[in-house]
């Protein structure tokens, strides 16, 4: 796997390789955000999907970063996280779930099987990104692939589950939003008050446990 850098304006760069995106890329990742943290001149680190982003401070050598970054990415292996397992009930179908039956649709599959399917792996989180708490997660079947929706939705309640593409995640919050819905949680996935406030973190391994199915 190649690493390609780039600059992001004037005070930070990016990281990136090319899809799709792996689990080991993904540690690979992780291991690199917890080295380079601690590098002078550092003010923050952000790992992506296939990506992270260092944001340096302004008297920084930005030239002499890059080709430590560089480095780093080459010399990195794979960080395996200690993430915790996280059961997620959730109510699928119904006002729930009002994509199920268009998922079932274009994966010809039943929507029962969507479920058993959705319901089946243990995801892992590669990231947190889109809303604060959002977890984009590894695992999801491939079969279970289906397009974001032509026309996102302008709320989407908070809670719901969804896929986009080849993931699957949670709303935290209501907000627009263009995943197929399958169902939803009353997990709560973010809260300011809590230590830490986001329910999941990158490593976490997640499993959804179907509360309710209406198809």
């Amino acid at each position: 796997m190649q690493c390609t850098i780039h600059r992001l304006g004037e005070l930070a760069l990016l990281c990136e390789v090319p899809p799709p995106a792996t689990l080991n890329c993904q540690q690979r990742i992780w291991a690199m955000a917890s080295r380079v943290s601690n590098w002078p001149d550092v003010v923050d680190v952000v790992p992506g999907m296939n990506n992270l982003t260092l944001v340096f401070g302004p008297l920084a050598d930005a030239q002499r970063l890059e080709t430590q970054l560089r480095a780093a990415w080459e010399e990195s292996e794979a960080l395996v996280a200690d993430g915790k397992l996280v059961d997620i009930e959730v109510a699928y179908g119904g006002d729930e779930g009002p994509d199920l039956r268009e998922v079932a649709k274009h994966t010809g599959l039943t929507p029962a099987e969507v479920v058993r399917r959705h319901t089946a792996p243990e995801y892992i989180v590669y990231f947190l990104g889109f809303q604060p708490g959002f977890a984009y997660m590894g695992g999801l079947d491939k079969s279970l692939a289906t397009p974001r929706r032509a026309e996102p939705r302008m709320a989407v309640p908070a809670g719901s589950v969804g896929i986009g593409g080849e993931q699957t995640g949670i709303y935290p919050a209501a907000s627009p939003g263009g995943w197929q819905l399958l169902g939803r949680t009353d997990a709560a996935l973010f809260m300011p008050q809590r230590n830490p406030p986001a329910l999941l973190s990158p490593g976490d391994r997640v499993r959804f446990v179907a509360s309710k199915v209406r198809v």
